[in-house]
């Protein structure tokens, strides 16, 4: 088949089919005497692991450990329940930093209760132009300061001051 039929069968791009194909994590497909790619069956299932992979946010350096291991099925598993006891730990530290993103937002809008008639005097406006580091900052006040955040991989950062 070709990538177009590909990338239709896993519900994808096909700028994505070529990403994984590039980042090696995609079997190189054989080229038709016409030099175009020929999937097969075999790439479909590889390319439906690794977005399986992807939704539950595993990396692609994790990925390409899975892959051997699915390229290679006889290995123990115990590195497969380590990385996903790894992925486990990732997403709560995630899930920590969230809670907090999200009380550093609920302070940030108590801040500006009033209906102001411009944004200059809106509390929010003012809180967002100080210095994360500034302890003037109500989002991060006492005990809060913006470097103690422990950041989730791949995320953007938790306050933009």
């Amino acid at each position: 088949m070709r990538i177009g039929e590909l990338a239709r069968l896993a519900h994808c791009d096909v700028e994505t089919v070529r990403f994984y194909e590039r980042e090696g994590l995609l079997d190189e497909p054989a080229r038709e005497t016409n030099g175009y790619r020929s999937y097969t069956a075999v790439h479909a299932t590889q390319l439906n692991f690794i977005r399986h992979c992807r939704s539950l946010g595993i990396g692609l350096a994790d990925i390409r450990m899975l892959r051997r291991f699915q390229a290679d099925p006889s290995q123990p598993c115990d590195e497969v329940n380590e990385l996903i006891d790894d992925q486990i730990a990732r997403i709560h530290q995630q899930i920590e930093s969230m809670r907090v993103l999200e009380q550093q937002l609920r302070t940030l809008r108590e801040s500006c209760h009033a209906h102001q008639s411009s944004s200059a005097e809106c509390g929010i406006m003012k809180s967002l132009e100080q210095p994360i580091d500034d302890e003037r900052c109500s989002c991060h006040g006492e005990g809060n300061a913006a470097g103690e955040l422990p950041e989730p991989e791949a995320a953007p950062s938790a306050h933009h001051h």
